[in-house]
């Protein structure tokens, strides 16, 4: 099997440090992040023009699924079919008519909007919209997203509505450690209106979505957010420090 080494050329930095609760598609929620560019490819020269454009295509590596694979190389322990959640996590389909994380190239593709760029010690660093990535996602290509040539009237197959959001409430508990986290800096003002955004998305396995005696937690930052299904919806129980333990 032939194999193309790609550089990487520069990382994720966002408030999504686990693969749990991750939006499974881009711009599902306004999560801000960086793209930060290391040498000699964070050159301000090579981004010259870039802010002309509103969105970017960014292509990027599922660095954490190919570190749990037994050989931690792309194409190796090949699967032909995957199990979308779309399809409720048990129906199969092939693996390239999905946008399944186990991919033989291990690379991933989004787009986000641009929101900024600045130069911090001598490398570049965008700011973007919409992420899909876990910090410290390795970055291995960026283009410009061209609206007459990129956007296409097209149908998606099983997927060819957006993904439903579920009912979030906050429990007293929650909303008040949330109150406190922002008082204190911990979080921004905006970012309780981010976990409730990812935690609508209902970030649980599919198999495992009648499972109601489950308490599950998003990892925000240096937050843990648990919640837990509450009828028809998702409820946050509560806001926590991390344990880096686990």
């Amino acid at each position: 099997m032939n194999h193309i080494e790609l550089p990487i050329i520069g990382y994720v930095r966002s408030p999504l440090v686990q693969k749990f609760g991750i939006p499974r598609q881009p711009n599902l929620v306004n999560v801000r992040a960086q793209l930060e560019f290391v040498p000699p490819f964070g050159n301000p020269q090579a981004f010259v023009g870039i802010e002309q454009f509103s969105h970017l295509w960014v292509i990027w590596q599922f660095h954490q699924v190919l570190h749990d694979t037994p050989s931690g190389v792309a194409g190796q322990n090949f699967r032909p079919q995957v199990r979308p959640p779309r399809l409720g996590g048990n129906a199969k389909i092939g693996v390239f008519a999905s946008r399944s994380m186990f991919r033989p190239s291990g690379l991933g593709l989004s787009v986000v909007q641009l929101a900024g760029m600045q130069v911090v010690d001598g490398q570049t660093q965008l700011d973007i919209i919409g992420a899909d990535m876990v910090d410290g996602t390795p970055v291995v290509d960026v283009k410009p997203y061209l609206a007459y040539s990129d956007r296409v009237a097209a149908t998606s197959g099983y997927a060819d509505t957006p993904p439903g959001h579920k009912l979030v409430t906050w429990q007293a508990q929650a909303q008040m450690q949330l109150d406190q986290l922002i008082q204190i800096g911990a979080l921004a003002h905006d970012d309780g209106a981010i976990i409730h955004a990812l935690i609508a998305q209902d970030p649980r396995p599919a198999y495992r979505k009648h499972d109601d005696g489950r308490v599950y937690s998003v990892r925000y930052g240096k937050i843990d957010v648990d919640f837990v299904p509450d009828g028809q919806g998702l409820a946050v129980v509560a806001l926590r420090e991390c344990d880096w333990s686990n």
